[in-house]
């Protein structure tokens, strides 16, 4: 009995000591797997640190942040300030810094809703008295200069009173009049917020500009590039990238040249790359395009001051003469939408007016203004615009449309200072440019360009004048209701395509190539997505 006891208690023991073994063999292989799939791991993430933190090298035609004496001291592009309203995917006024929004009923008085757990850029938080810090800025601000937008206090919020705070994240702006479109005057440029402790009772700033973007600006070397460091602070969805370099190269040749060297990835920007050499860079396999319709349209502008086009049937000869879609073909690769709406595509208020080519009728209105005189034309082009858009081949262009009108002409190439003097003096006959939406209402570009005092109708010498128009926009300037609104919009697109202050030729589009070895470099209205920029 003995014997067959210890037998059982070795087998036991036997069996104990085996499945040991077989465990620590077991966890031993475990380990191993374990260690492998460890390092996969550190290997993976040490290489998406190394992408991370690879600076991206980018151009663009011009200065996106020049500077302190600058209203905005930098491009929206840069994603460094945010708006408390910004445009939204359906082209809406949408939440940003401001989460939501109410009005009462004549629309004289709006409370919004603040974004909680917001610092900027310099650690200073971002509630109602920071808002209120911006707005005494902006309302001291007397139609401060910028290269993106000027700013007037008075045409963004007309009528203003005052800014109150009601709460640490809550502000209620009262108006003397009703604004029944108020957020969408504050969309983007309308409403950029920064710090207050880095701009002072001058409105300039004084140190580099804080806002509470995905980015933060670091250096910045004037007309020379911009560098950017993303905000690890960030209370959203984080930029992709550590480092942005966006350099200045105003030269098209050598943006597309640097572009094939690999000395940059991509462009941005308005005009960043010409559409004929955006074209020829795409036959190279390495180059991909994104592009989006833009905030930006293009327009030939008469001198309406003057003989002929005082005459409001030469504006209208001369818009039925040129053949849009021909344009766009031929200059722009087919991109840009021909229109004759002064309103450009992007507002959530425009509506479609397709360009009607008729050269015969043309020449009918011609002879009708003119009678057997022949007057020299001449047609003035800012040399800026040469290196974003192929103006110089426009205006030749334009210049053999006049020619089949019986209108000899001649072209001048002058620097931006001098331009804008010739168009406020009156000294020119015809001008090439272009115009943005700063923001989301429709009575913006209206006011401007077809009021009969209105500052660009002014400053351009445009000679426009009709009182349904100054009937609608004073209509306009009070009015709460939506779809009254709307209707009286639709109305004043109409006139505008046939009693013409301006001669719109094409809302244009964003073009964004870059190389593939980024990702998600996506084109939007005003430049492109930087915050989503990756390496692949």
């Amino acid at each position: 009995m003995m014997k067959q006891r210890k037998e059982i208690l070795w087998t036991v023991m036997f069996l104990g000591l085996m499945s040991f073994l077989l465990l620590a063999g077991c966890h031993g292989g475990s380990t191993d797997a374990d260690s492998d799939t460890s390092q996969e791991v550190e290997l993976t993430q040490e290489v998406e640190k190394d992408l991370y933190e690879k600076e991206v090298v980018l151009a663009g035609p011009r200065d996106v942040a020049p500077g302190p004496e600058d209203a905005f001291y930098m491009s929206s592009i840069l994603s460094v300030w945010e708006p408390l309203v910004a445009i939204g995917p359906d082209q809406q006024p949408a939440p940003k810094l401001a989460t939501h929004w109410e009005r009462n009923e004549d629309a004289t008085e709006w409370i919004f809703h603040l974004k909680e757990g917001v610092t900027f850029h310099d650690g200073h938080s971002f509630d109602a008295d920071a808002v209120i810090a911006n707005y005494d800025r902006y309302s001291n601000m007397h139609g401060k200069s910028s290269s993106f937008y000027t700013f007037h206090f008075d045409a963004v919020y007309p009528h203003f009173e005052s800014i109150e705070k009601i709460e640490d994240h809550q502000v209620k702006m009262i108006f003397s009049e009703p604004f029944a479109l108020l957020p969408y005057n504050m969309a983007n440029f309308g409403s950029a917020m920064y710090s207050p402790d880095s701009f002072d009772e001058t409105t300039d700033f004084t140190t580099i500009a804080q806002g509470t973007g995905p980015f933060r600006l670091v250096e910045h070397e004037r007309n020379q590039y911009v560098k950017l460091e993303a905000n690890e602070d960030y209370y959203g969805e984080k930029a992709q990238v550590k480092n942005i370099q966006i350099r200045i190269i105003p030269d098209p040749q050598t943006r597309f040249a640097a572009l094939k060297a690999e000395e940059i990835m991509g462009v941005l920007d308005l005009g960043a790359l010409t559409p004929e050499l955006t074209k020829q860079l795409l036959d190279d396999d390495r180059f991909a395009l994104s592009y989006q319709p833009s905030t930006i349209s293009h327009y030939l502008s008469c001198n309406g001051t003057r003989f002929p086009f005082n005459d409001p049937k030469m504006k209208k000869a001369l818009s039925l003469a040129i053949d849009r879609e021909l344009l766009v073909q031929e200059f722009y690769n087919g991109y840009p939408e021909p229109t004759v709406n002064i309103l450009n595509a992007a507002s959530p208020f425009a509506k479609p007016i397709s360009p009607v080519y008729d050269p015969e009728k043309a020449k009918t209105l011609v002879t009708e203004v003119l009678g057997d005189q022949t007057p020299e034309l001449e047609i003035i082009v800012p040399s800026w615009a040469l290196d974003r858009y192929p103006y110089k081949e426009q205006a030749e262009y334009l210049q053999s449309v006049l020619s089949e009108l019986g209108l000899p002409s001649s072209i001048s190439i002058m620097d931006g200072a001098a331009f804008r003097e010739r168009q406020s003096q009156g000294d020119f006959d015809i001008s090439l440019h272009i115009q943005g939406l700063p923001d989301l209402n429709p009575m913006t570009i209206f006011n401007r360009f077809m009021h009969s005092e209105g500052s660009t109708n002014i400053a351009y010498s445009l000679g426009f004048s009709n009182e349904r128009v100054d009937e609608l926009l004073a209509q306009l300037a009070v009015e709460t209701e939506l779809d009254l609104i709307k209707e009286a919009v639709n109305e004043l697109q109409t006139i505008s395509a046939e009693d013409i202050s301006t001669l719109p030729m094409f809302h244009d589009v964003t073009l964004a190539p870059h190389h593939k070895s980024l990702k998600n470099y996506e084109a939007t209205v005003y430049g492109v997505d930087l915050p989503g920029i990756s390496w692949r």
